[in-house]
């Protein structure tokens, strides 16, 4: 991967660190959103950096950036409110870096809750992978309700392990949204020896996902 480390211009004076890994002919492009900040959660986690690498081996280009509060953003924890600005800032900084590609979304547990939440907000139809999200836990914010979801190309991935979500649950918030879901089983939350795995799945969603990625 060619890394290239970008500062985002956020809402506010708030700035986030940010991340470009790039092919050397991209054919699309993904916002790619980490997991909880109070949680341990940064766009470097092993996860989000193994996916990152899948994708850029199939030839997508990855922005990763840290939530406010996170590594060298600015700002603090706003209690996933304004951490979708910083989703809305992500992704307008990939359509000005690359304004010739298709973009998608993805996001792992809070991330994948957050980009879902944006696309809710801006009636969104972007392509879209949740890795993880959660569903019916007071860890992480609850996702948007499937009614105001904009139809999108979406994948819903997890692990019949999961200590934050259940299949069932997950399952049913898909199916009232119109979105897919593999699981994977054998894995919980964080996917331990199927990083690989999961990466081939997001791949696969972006590129197969017709007028999307």
């Amino acid at each position: 991967m060619t890394p290239d480390r970008v500062t985002i211009d956020g809402a506010g004076d708030i700035r986030l660190e940010g991340r470009w890994d790039r092919p050397p002919a991209p054919s699309g492009a993904v916002v790619f959103c980490h997991p909880h900040p109070q949680h341990g959660g940064t766009m470097t986690a092993p996860l989000m950096h193994k996916v990152t690498r899948g994708l850029v081996a199939r030839g997508l280009s990855v922005l990763r950036f840290n939530f406010r509060g996170v590594g060298l953003s600015t700002g603090g924890w706003d209690g996933g409110f304004g951490e979708i600005d910083d989703v809305a800032a992500a992704v307008a900084r990939a359509r000005d870096d690359h304004p010739d590609l298709e973009l998608g979304l993805a996001g792992w547990s809070f991330g994948a809750a957050t980009a879902l939440a944006w696309q809710a907000r801006e009636n969104d139809r972007s392509t879209m992978v949740g890795i993880a999200p959660p569903v019916m836990t007071e860890l992480v914010e609850r996702l948007p309700t499937p009614e105001t979801l904009a139809p999108a190309s979406r994948l819903l991935i997890v692990g019949d392990r999961d200590q934050f979500v259940t299949v069932a649950d997950l399952q049913a918030y898909a199916d009232a949204a119109g979105a897919t879901v593999t699981v994977l089983n054998g894995s919980d939350h964080f996917f331990y020896f199927r990083e690989d795995r999961v990466a081939e799945l997001v791949a696969d969603h972006f590129l197969t996902a017709g007028d999307a990625v």
